[in-house]
């Protein structure tokens, strides 16, 4: 059941405060960091940076930006706050919103000012961001404003009209806490993207259906004229892209040589040449013309396939490029949502093949994060204070599991679920890339943000789960726990040193982090990651030797090259971290005698791998005894009449067709498994109920 914006309010409102008292944060600081996560998460942005200015006086004031325009096809993005720090939920008037966009409007006009600019501190995030904007001015095209509240925007508020800077373009956007309550509510899905066709974007579509008659699945092809396209893009942006994908498609992709090209030499064949876009909708309005079905308008338009030919449409569009020649072939599938969160991964995944995603590195049904999910539930951790009461970590591999988990209960059951799980120990799928990324050094990228930073977290790990699945154990759970208390910890540390006058922490932490990961690697002793999980917690030494090497990549941080003004994206370059691992670091003998050598972890990792192995046996034992044997005797039939199974395999699904009168050995059973796994990828349907 959907709770109430008024409960909403006041469980968001708990959960900033009991951030900002955890981590140490401003209340602020812990209402953008959380905000702007779901933003992220909608996908109005790929990550924001905190940049704060507000001076006594009022009348201009910022609080962030999302990324370098030069990042983001010539778009910037500035975000202002409108925290209200009284419990209670109050309304936000259009005097209100329009005097906050105001002062936001004053800091942008500002920074083209060199006046301003000099007058900043340069040590600071606003100078950063003020010289960032008046670096990049000649190359941006688009501005967006967002304002973010958690009061309730009045309904009398019907917007607020684009405007201009410059002449650059300039939109509007409020996410108050009704509309974010409306984003939760939904399951963390997209926010209703409507497009109407006939009204905004020139006229419809000719359509042509490519589904049967009463089917329940229903398809189209279409051709979509460029100039439309991109206008569609202009508007939406990445959130056109499908949610899962976008990130990916964004870091490997960029503008296509090829597809800009065709379009400035031939862009009358650009239909031959190009494969076109693989789209699905919630829903679509047609009419029927003289010439057949028209396509007038689309509810929720993703892109699954074919981001790299959208993004460089438009990007032809923004340097005045024709494209009244220019037209692409689009194959729209309807699924509806209900059946979006298993029909759409699966179109994404077969329909990518000009830019490659693999959709099992990334969606939230890939069995690491399955598995992950698997051992949260069933280990318990340590008590660290000595008491027989014992809990456990959550990993949440869908956004608002936890919190969903916990609504379901009733209050007793939920009293007991908190005990059992508590909020201070929920790791979601970003968190851990983020502190799994720093050990395997790669600071700059998680200073990127969440989504950049799980984008190359998911390639890497699909990889190695390809390799080798069964290095991922429970072993490799522990040492993941235990990293996220070390991340915890160096968060707390940083936040407590007298060289710390707020800004950057986050980059000071991974740098931080990672430097300590390096300088190990090259001694070739490594931090014993057991002995954190069993203290659940960090020893004085190694807090002492955090402390030590942040204080040492600040100064790296806050003192960037010539050229550089802005420390966060400074921070995101790999020329940054090479210079930190350049750092000589007089690392504490105490902290150095809790290291061990690399003996004891390769004997742990092959322990690990041991011990998954058998527990692989034990599942896939259980898996084929409960699916019965007629369903194997069914499969082996459709496998040998088409000829795709060894007569070994024949032989063995022969064995598990005999349950329950003869039971299959566990390797047997791991076979079986393999076999279905097989027959599976080459169109069978008996056994899909069986989760793999």
């Amino acid at each position: 059941m959907t709770i109430s914006l008024e409960e909403f309010h006041h469980d968001f409102f708990q959960e900033v405060m009991s951030s900002a008292d955890v981590d140490g944060l401003y209340a602020e600081d812990a209402f953008f960091e959380l905000f702007c996560d779901y933003l992220a998460e909608a996908g109005e942005f790929d990550a924001a940076d905190r940049a704060s200015y507000c001076p006594p006086s009022g009348g201009i004031r910022v609080d962030g930006y999302a990324g370098d325009p030069a990042q983001s096809g010539g778009t910037l993005s500035l975000i202002i706050l409108d925290f209200n720090q009284a419990p209670d939920l109050a309304r936000l008037t259009q005097t209100d919103m329009n005097a906050i966009f105001k002062r936001l409007e004053n800091f942008l006009t500002k920074s083209l000012d060199s006046r301003f600019r000099n007058g900043l501190e340069e040590s600071s995030a606003a100078f950063g961001l003020a010289d960032l904007i008046a670096a990049r001015w000649p190359s941006t095209s688009k501005i967006r404003l967002f304002l973010v509240s958690n009061r309730q925007l009045s309904a009398k508020v019907d917007g607020r009209e684009a405007g201009d800077v410059d002449g650059r373009h300039v939109s509007y956007s409020v996410w108050d806490i009704e509309r974010l309550h409306r984003f939760a509510a939904a399951g963390f899905g997209r926010e209703e993207i409507v497009i109407d066709l006939e009204a905004d974007y020139g006229g419809p579509i000719p359509l042509l259906p490519a589904h049967m008659g009463e089917a329940d699945y229903k398809a189209y092809l279409a051709v979509v004229p460029g100039t439309q396209l991109a206008a569609i893009y202009d508007r939406w942006g990445s959130r056109l892209l499908e949610q899962n994908v976008r990130v990916f498609l964004q870091a490997r992709g960029g503008v296509n040589k090829g597809i800009r090209n065709t379009i400035d030499n031939d862009p009358d064949m650009f239909f031959a040449y190009n494969n076109g876009i693989t789209a699905t909708a919630e829903g679509i309005t047609t009419r029927v013309s003289e010439g057949g079905l028209l396509l007038t308008g689309l509810r929720n338009l993703q892109i699954v396939n074919g981001g790299q030919t959208t993004a460089s449409i438009h990007a032809a569009k923004r340097r005045n490029a024709d494209l009244s020649k220019v037209f692409v072939q689009m194959k729209l599938s309807i699924v509806p949502p209900e059946k979006a969160i298993d029909i759409v991964p699966k179109i994404s995944e077969f329909a990518n093949s000009q830019n490659r995603v693999n959709a099992a590195d990334f969606f939230a049904n890939h069995p690491f994060h399955v598995r992950l999910e698997e051992f949260s539930r069933r280990i318990f951790a340590p008590s660290p204070d000595g008491t027989f009461r014992e809990s456990k970590w959550y990993y949440e591999r869908a956004r608002g599991q936890y919190q969903d988990a916990r609504g379901l209960l009733t209050p007793a059951q939920r009293k007991k679920f908190d005990l059992e799980y508590p909020k201070s120990q929920l790791i979601s799928k970003t968190d851990l890339a983020k502190y799994l990324n720093v050990w395997r050094g790669h600071p700059d990228t998680v200073s990127k943000g969440a989504q950049k930073n799980f984008a190359h977290f998911a390639g890497t790990i699909g990889s190695e789960w390809k390799k080798q699945p069964d290095a991922f154990n429970e072993e490799f759970y522990r040492q993941a726990v235990a990293k996220a208390l070390i991340f915890r910890a160096t968060e707390e540390i940083v936040t407590e040193q007298s060289w710390y006058q707020g800004g950057y922490r986050a980059n000071v932490v991974a740098y931080a982090i990672a430097k300590m990961s390096h300088d190990c690697e090259q001694r070739e002793e490594f931090v014993d990651f057991d002995s954190i999980w069993r203290a659940q917690g960090i020893s004085e030494e190694m807090g002492a030797a955090l402390a030590l090497v942040a204080e040492a990549v600040h100064e790296v941080l806050v003192s960037p090259p010539t050229g550089i003004s802005n420390v966060t994206e400074w921070a995101k370059q790999q020329a940054c971290w090479a210079r930190v691992k350049a750092l000589e670091i007089d690392w504490p003998e105490a902290w150095l005698g809790e290291l061990i050598g690399k003996d004891r972890i390769k004997e742990g990792k092959r322990a690990g791998i041991k011990d998954q192995k058998l527990l692989n046996g034990i599942e896939a034992q259980s898996v084929v005894v409960s699916a019965g044997g007629q369903l194997w005797a069914q499969l082996s039939a459709w496998g040998q009449s088409r000829k795709l199974l060894s007569p070994t395999e024949l032989g063995i699904l022969r064995v598990a067709a005999s349950v329950p009168m003869k039971i299959p050995s566990e390797k047997q059973c791991l076979k079986v498994i393999e076999s279905l796994r097989k027959l599976r990828a080459e169109g069978c349907p008996i056994g899909s109920e069986i989760a793999l």
